[in-house]
């Protein structure tokens, strides 16, 4: 029964889920990742950019981290930044997987990123195998990238390549639908008008390939469902938001997944509803550990400002150095 007890107890001043969600986004600052980047084509003659960061100069580390970034994130991020820093700490090399369109330079194809592209996540892992020569990859998400994760892993089951030595989630929204419920809600209004934003500045922009993109009137987007409605459905092939968030949530994936995989939520994110705790599916399958902390906030886990490694890094390299096959 992986149900873990957490020992995450920031102090009392840093307790507040939106300080918790909001400060690291704003102020935090990860020095010392030094990215090299690559870029691989896509079978539809699209691109996906990498940005590497090794943990020693002389190549010869046998151990990979892939890492995937949340909602309109990108490897510059500072929760991105701050992983592959503590992998390479540990001696193992990072990956920041940038999703289509989420690099800095628009993507080509009409097609963009979502929460369950599990088919560009596999493209870029069958990449690295042929390229590079690593023993063990983990992979580690947050938020979206949480979900991407755990789907990918889950949908595998038994098939999963090998080398997966094992995952984990961060702040995982693993109901699609709960959490668009929670992000719709007066509290997070200003995470929902920022996201939303993004994300209509993104479909500007790739109007100036695909102009029929703005067939829709964009003044009547005035909700991330009626984003995920008009556009991250369809262009995905689904038929609209709620059969995207009911065909990708990964919450469905979890018992069939047969490697180590940490879900690390907290109680108090404000992001993530009810649905989004699997613990039946914890409880049934002793590969899948979820350990919720009473405080957090989404994407935090901050001890203090300033420190160095956050909570959820040390956190999550311990459980997948532990528990990897």
């Amino acid at each position: 029964m992986p149900v873990l007890v957490s020992d995450f107890r920031p102090p009392f001043i840093y307790r507040s889920a939106h300080i918790q969600t909001t400060f690291p986004t704003l102020f935090r600052q990860v020095e010392g990742v030094d990215y090299q980047r690559e870029r691989i084509t896509t079978p539809d003659r699209d691109f996906i950019d990498l940005d590497w960061s090794y943990a020693m100069a002389v190549r010869g580390v046998k151990t990979l981290a892939v890492i995937c970034h949340g909602l309109e994130g990108c490897a510059e991020r500072a929760y991105m930044r701050g992983m592959a820093k503590a992998c390479n700490r540990r001696g193992i090399d990072a990956v920041a997987y940038n999703y289509r369109g989420c690099s800095g330079e628009m993507n080509r194809e009409k097609r963009f990123y979502n929460a369950g592209a599990t088919d560009d996540l596999a493209l870029v892992l069958d990449h690295i195998r042929v390229s590079c020569d690593y023993d063990s990859m983990y992979l580690i998400g947050f938020s979206l990238g949480a979900n991407l994760v755990l789907k990918y892993v889950g949908e595998a089951g038994n098939d999963l390549p090998a080398d997966i030595a094992g995952a984990a989630a961060i702040s995982a929204p693993c109901d699609l639908s709960s959490s668009s419920v929670e992000l719709h809600r007066m509290k997070n209004r200003l995470y929902h008008h920022r996201f939303l934003k993004m994300l209509l500045d993104k479909i500007r922009q790739k109007a100036t390939i695909y102009p029929e993109l703005l067939d829709v009137d964009l003044a009547s987007v005035r909700t991330l469902k009626d984003f995920d409605d008009y556009f991250t459905g369809p262009v995905s092939g689904f038929r609209d938001a709620a059969d995207y968030w009911q065909s990708c949530s990964c919450r469905q994936f979890l018992p069939a997944v047969r490697i180590p995989v940490l879900i690390l939520n907290a109680a108090d994110d404000p992001i993530l509803g009810p649905e989004c705790f699997p613990y039946q599916e914890a409880r049934a399958n002793d590969k899948v550990y979820l350990e919720v902390s009473r405080w957090g906030g989404h994407v935090g886990f901050m001890d203090r400002p300033g420190q160095d490694e956050y909570w959820h890094e040390k956190r999550t390299l311990e459980f997948i150095i532990d528990n990897a096959r």
